[in-house]
């Protein structure tokens, strides 16, 4: 038997699991441009094929170390259900962020109302699946739907147009409207905030949000580098998520994100080892709100990991491993 150490699996917060039929298709695209792509996509989806292609999504991810996933999703009732399917048969925890979208994108991805989105949400709870809300952005929600609503986890501040858009509609940034719309507080999860300004981070503090961050994808699709140092300054919790799913790799993702604030900072262990693990497992599963979810082990005779001394070997885990290191 190979040698391990036993870690907390980490947590996937944030997952759009049918992106991951676009990897290596839209390269060249601007953002804008794999969002047509991405909707190209959207409208031929069916029950059965989600279900198909999320196991073996949710499969790598489990092989990947992760054993936990908040799936981001807007692409009606019956996919839900082939999602929650799929993810039982990969043998990975899901909870259902079920997005809320009043206006733009594909017909199939809107609601008529706040509460005809609501009775969606409570149809799917009542199966028994965890659910939670999720606006999909202010661009896809008005202020009225964001008013009644409130958010648990949402888009924001990912692109600089999407910004200017809101700007434009609001007279306010993407997080200065949430707050002010009563989306904000200590259960709320702001997903990439690539873009977000030293006020809005602030109004995140003051609220006791988190920010999820997808490093692999804003890399992909040239959103920017976020504000690390800054969020860690003001004890906004961070988790992560593979977004697109153009990369699976825990790993990878908390690489990404220390070494964006590197690159910002120059210098070295701006988030330490243990913050990196706790944002990869703790701040995930409290941002789906978890109490429970299944550990992963390292193999200790890996590779990446051979010869390493014992109180080095987190460091050498997050710095020096691929997701292949999980058994």
């Amino acid at each position: 038997m190979a040698e391990t150490l036993t870690l907390p699996g980490f947590v996937n917060a944030h997952s759009h699991g049918f992106q991951r039929a676009l990897r290596g298709s839209v390269e060249g695209q601007d953002f804008w441009g794999w969002r047509d792509s991405m909707l190209d996509l959207a409208a031929g989806l069916t029950p059965e094929r989600v279900r198909s292609d999320y196991v073996d999504v949710y499969r790598e991810m489990r092989a990947a170390g992760y054993t936990a996933v908040g799936e981001f999703h807007y692409l009606g009732l019956p996919e839900a259900h082939a999602a929650v399917e799929a993810a039982g048969e990969a043998g990975i925890e899901l909870v259902l962020l079920l997005a809320a979208y009043g206006r733009g994108g594909l017909d199939r991805f809107r609601q008529a109302s706040p509460a005809d989105y609501l009775v969606q949400l409570e149809t799917v709870r009542a199966t028994g699946v965890r659910v939670a809300l999720a606006p999909h952005s202010v661009r896809a929600c008005p202020r009225d739907w964001l008013e009644e609503l409130g958010a648990l986890h949402v888009h924001a501040d990912e692109q600089p147009r999407e910004i200017e858009e809101c700007v434009a509609e609001h007279g306010l940034r993407p997080i200065e409207l949430l707050a002010e719309t009563g989306c904000l507080g200590p259960h709320s999860t702001v997903v990439h905030a690539t873009h977000a300004n030293g006020r809005e981070l602030d109004l995140l503090a003051e609220a006791g949000a988190r920010v999820c961050v997808c490093p692999t994808t804003e890399a992909n699709l040239g959103d920017g580098f976020v504000a690390a140092e800054q969020i860690c300054e003001r004890g906004i919790g961070i988790c992560i998520g593979s977004d697109s799913n153009v990369r699976i790799d825990p790993l990878e993702e908390l690489r990404e994100l220390e070494g964006v604030a590197r690159r910002q900072t120059l210098r070295r262990n701006v988030l330490s080892v243990s913050t990196l693990l706790c944002c990869g497992a703790d701040e995930g599963a409290a941002s789906l709100g978890l109490d429970r979810w299944p550990d992963v082990e390292a193999d200790l005779e890996h590779p990446s990991l051979a010869g390493v001394e014992a109180e080095h070997v987190h460091a050498a885990l997050l710095f020096g491993c691929g997701g292949d290191v999980f058994v």
